[in-house]
């Protein structure tokens, strides 16, 4: 019924276990492919609700288009990417989007230790002095929400702006499994990679979260959910679930969907997870929106 989103799924599937407490004999899949793969199997209508840590993109809704596919866009919740490095590695501890540009942008193919980006980052304005020290990258892949997020908030407007594509070097470990991610960057004491929030926080102590600051030289901010909150911290986004029109009108998705939507239901899983509410206000408008199909 559900996939999409490895972010958005351990919302999805929370309100879905307390769904099922109070309605014993409704059924439920939910899967967590990436944002990506997720819209491929919504646009193919095989399933009726797709979570999404990032906003359809416009060939994607073309896709949708085409196959007759109609859906509302439900903002439920925002959350925030941790840029990871190892515990062990005691050199780093604040980067700047020039700096990790430096690092992971479209100009830093081939880098094989931090300090290969060093020139990037003072050219970019950066005072930071990258270690000589092996650069072992691991992150999400294309498919992934995370990192159109993660290109799109960090890397996209320097890179327009020194004329390059918005994207990432090629030569990194990708994955979809955040699970996989987290073994990457454990796995060496100078690695670097990004998760998003909720799934650093779960591996807190295994993996150190690097502070970050918008602007060369500025203000360093760690990542949680206050500092996603109040808009300090510069790596944040807002998360989505896309309904199938025609699966709204299935009375088992209508409940589930307005369940999900209902006061209070989303605060108490994020009470276990690190993700943020949205403001009341926005609320209210999702709500209105899923009232209104």
């Amino acid at each position: 019924m559900v996939s999409g989103s490895s972010t958005v799924e351990p919302i999805s599937t929370g309100v879905a276990e307390l769904f099922k407490a109070a309605n014993p004999d409704w059924n439920y899949s939910i899967e967590g492919p990436g944002t990506g793969d997720g819209f491929k199997r919504f646009c193919a209508g095989e399933t009726d609700i797709s979570d999404a840590s990032r906003a359809i993109k416009d060939e994607e809704a073309a896709t949708c288009a085409t196959a007759g596919i109609e859906y509302i866009e439900l903002k439920i919740a925002y959350d925030g990417m941790a840029i990871l490095t190892s515990v062990d590695n005691t050199a780093v501890s604040c980067l700047s989007f020039a700096d990790i540009y430096a690092l992971v942008g479209p100009e830093s193919t081939g880098f094989a230790k931090w300090s290969d980006g060093q020139a990037i980052a003072t050219e970019l304005g950066s005072n930071t002095t990258l270690p000589d020290a092996d650069l072992v990258i691991t992150g999400p892949g294309e498919e992934s929400g995370t990192f159109d997020s993660f290109v799109e908030i960090v890397i996209q407007k320097i890179a327009e702006a020194r004329g390059q594509d918005a994207t990432t070097r090629p030569d990194y470990g990708s994955s979809a499994n955040d699970n996989v991610i987290i073994e990457g960057i454990t796995g060496s004491p100078t690695s670097f990679g990004w998760v998003g929030l909720a799934f650093a926080e779960e591996n807190k102590g295994q993996v150190k979260e690097i502070e970050i600051s918008k602007d060369v030289n500025g203000t360093c901010v760690a990542p949680s959910a206050a500092t996603v909150s109040d808009g300090s911290y510069p790596v944040s986004r807002p998360l989505f679930i896309y309904v199938k029109k025609e699966s709204a009108a299935k009375p088992e998705v209508a409940a589930y969907v307005d369940f999900y939507l209902a006061d209070g239901t989303i605060a108490k899983v994020l009470e276990t997870v690190p993700y943020v509410n949205l403001p009341a206000d926005e609320l209210a408008a999702t709500q209105t929106t899923w009232d209104g199909r």
